[in-house]
């Protein structure tokens, strides 16, 4: 049976332990900048789709980076959330969901409006991830 020995520098083996260290925040600012780019998208594409868009920017948003439970992977949610104070009904007094307006927008009505798609189109995968290339160096920082 073959054996081989090899020997690790300090310098490399710290650098290897601040990197696996460092990671999970690295990774979580990278995610966030994507879903920047995704949110100024969706910005751009609502303001082509409604009429007026105060309401819905209003209940758009990101959540926090968190880690996700089922592969620890690193996640940021891009959604709309909260009800339009403007537009109330006898079925919703509090006002209509936001995200059914969106989602009445983005896929069309059984009424026959017309669907069209904004936020579907904000996902430029070349955009974002060409954002989160450029938090990326951070992560190397220092390991040789």
């Amino acid at each position: 049976m073959a054996r081989f020995n090899a020997e690790v520098g300090n310098d490399l083996l710290q650098g290897l332990q601040r990197l696996e260290k460092d990671a999970p925040v690295v990774f979580g600012e990278m995610v966030s900048r994507g879903a920047d780019v995704v949110l100024r998208n969706i910005r751009s594409n609502m303001r082509a789709s409604f009429k007026s868009t105060r309401s819905l920017e209003a209940g758009l948003g990101k959540t926090r980076v968190y880690k996700t439970p089922s592969d620890d992977g690193i996640a940021v949610k891009v959604g709309f959330r909260g009800y339009s104070p403007t537009r109330k009904t006898k079925k919703y007094n509090s006002g209509v969901p936001i995200p059914l307006i969106a989602i009445a927008r983005e896929k069309g009505t059984k009424r026959g409006e017309a669907k069209k798609p904004f936020f579907r189109k904000s996902f430029n995968k070349g955009a974002i991830e060409a954002e989160m290339k450029k938090v990326e160096p951070k992560l190397f920082e220092g390991v040789s």
